[in-house]
């Protein structure tokens, strides 16, 4: 009996602490481009695949939000504000149920001592082998440095549409 026990507190005991270990996601939020690119991955992938949602939660600071912006049916411009939780709440089972990469493909930096603003202009397509992509817009994500790793502080985004462009300075150079 005794041995049972103490095999069952040794078993116990290392699965909890495999349910605690945390990963090392230091370099991924290192410098601003990490992050950044970090931010783009964690997000991106095939229909099927399931998300690092402990990544993309690392990412952001402590309430942290998530701002799309847009039309809604009365054609009035909105913006709604969402928890890294609430985001993956309400868009975790689409990525993963339809595939979606979103790839940076121009960026804007403004940096005042420890922090910073980016404006990322983006494109969206359902596989990383799409040529045409299905959406674009630009996020607008606000980042603090603490002296030892970066965190999102914000994201507030617009996709494009045929009324409102992305403007010129915007897109990537040619």
């Amino acid at each position: 009996m005794k041995r049972f026990l103490l095999l069952f507190v040794f078993i116990s005991f290392g699965i909890n602490s495999q349910e605690t270990e945390k990963k090392d996601y230091s370099l991924q939020v290192s410098s601003l481009d990490n992050t950044i690119e970090t931010l783009y991955s964690v997000i991106s992938g095939d229909a099927g695949v399931e998300r690092d949602w402990d990544l993309f939660k690392h990412l952001f600071y402590e309430n942290a939000k998530l701002i799309p912006s847009g039309k809604n049916n009365e054609g009035m411009h909105i913006a709604r504000f969402m928890s890294p939780d609430d985001y993956i709440n309400t868009s975790g089972k689409w990525l993963f149920e339809n595939g979606f990469y979103e790839v940076e493909t121009n960026r804007i930096v403004e940096t005042f001592g420890n922090i910073s603003h980016v404006f990322s202009t983006y494109e969206s397509f359902k596989t990383k082998n799409d040529e045409k992509p299905f959406m674009r817009g630009i996020n607008s994500i606000q980042l603090m440095n603490d002296g030892v790793r970066w965190w999102i502080i914000n994201i507030y985004w617009m996709q494009e549409s045929k009324d409102n462009p992305i403007p010129e300075r915007y897109l990537p150079k040619q």
